[in-house]
């Protein structure tokens, strides 16, 4: 009896340490994105996005070949109810990567972080609005804090950063439309997404490059680069897959932060955008309603 208790102990330490190196290396590469998209940063925004859903569904194809889940996608595509929410997700998610893919490419990768720090705590004002959550006293305080530091930047810059809020809110209510719909795996979910916006980004990319002004069949190494952004897109994706579905969520969830601390990282030491004491007011603020959202969580947990 202990030998059988400590395999099936070994086996949920194991499989936890596989999950966090899953999860660590999702929000790692996540968090390097804007390296990659400043590298294409002379290629305009909507040209990158075309690319980058047109090799999405070529890589995610291969991967549904040898994974599975082509039934799950012909599923989908028969159930108007699905194809209805998953093409309100294709339109969410890429706005999301539009806007991200332009704050990379206009020097605003801060922006970008600050987006994703307030993230988890706009999921919990629109479960709150939609599912009819609960707040708690702390969840509460800690959506006020993210608030009132959005207030000070938008104030100190003379400015409401809207780039931050159309990637919290985008991909917020990205996830909540998702939830509403727990039976489309994430997988498949992604492919159909992804094929629902492809004719759209095709007849874009086709357009441009018989006009002569893309880049695509101008340079090798553009074309090089921008092919890349299917694995770029999917790999990520696959690994936080494997991740949430070692860990509990409220794990992930502390995982998640590691992500706009990379883009806040890369945005004032590698790109030189600036962070006056205004900016740190503002993040001040937000990462004290995280602490407090963080502590929450860990308590709801026990």
């Amino acid at each position: 009896m202990e030998r059988s208790e400590q395999h099936f102990s070994d086996s949920g330490v194991s499989e936890a340490r596989k999950g966090v190196a899953c999860g660590v290396s999702a929000y790692v590469l996540w968090g390097v994105f804007p390296l990659y998209f400043k590298a294409i940063s002379h290629i305009s925004p909507l040209e990158v996005l075309s690319h980058r859903i047109v090799w999405s569904v070529a890589t995610l194809a291969i991967l549904l070949l040898f994974l599975g889940g082509f039934k799950a996608v012909r599923e989908i595509i028969f159930s108007p109810r699905k194809v209805a929410a998953l093409t309100f997700c294709a339109i969410l998610l890429s706005l999301n990567w539009l806007v991200f893919i332009w704050a990379v490419e206009a020097g605003r990768v801060s922006q970008a972080s600050l987006g994703y720090y307030i993230n988890p705590l706009v999921n919990v004002l629109l479960g709150a609005l939609f599912l009819k959550e609960r707040l708690s006293k702390a969840q509460t305080v800690a959506i006020a804090l993210a608030a009132a530091g959005v207030s000070i930047l938008a104030w100190s810059t003379g400015s409401v950063p809207l780039a931050s809020l159309a990637l919290a809110f985008s991909f917020g209510v990205y996830g909540l439309v998702r939830k509403l719909n727990p039976s489309v795996k994430a997988l498949p979910g992604l492919t159909v997404e992804a094929l629902l916006l492809m004719p759209f980004a095709l007849g874009y990319i086709l357009f441009i490059e018989i006009d002569g002004s893309g880049a695509f069949l101008a340079s090798g190494h553009d074309g090089g680069l921008l092919a890349l952004s299917g694995l770029v897109t999917t790999v990520p994706l696959l690994l936080f897959g494997a991740c949430t579905a070692r860990l509990r969520y409220a794990t992930v969830g502390f995982l998640l932060y590691i992500t706009p601390t990379l883009h806040l990282a890369l945005a004032v030491f590698a790109f030189g955008e600036p962070f006056a004491k205004a900016h740190g007011v503002s993040f001040g603020f937000i990462w004290a309603g995280l602490f407090l959202y963080s502590i929450d969580a860990v308590r709801g947990v026990r």
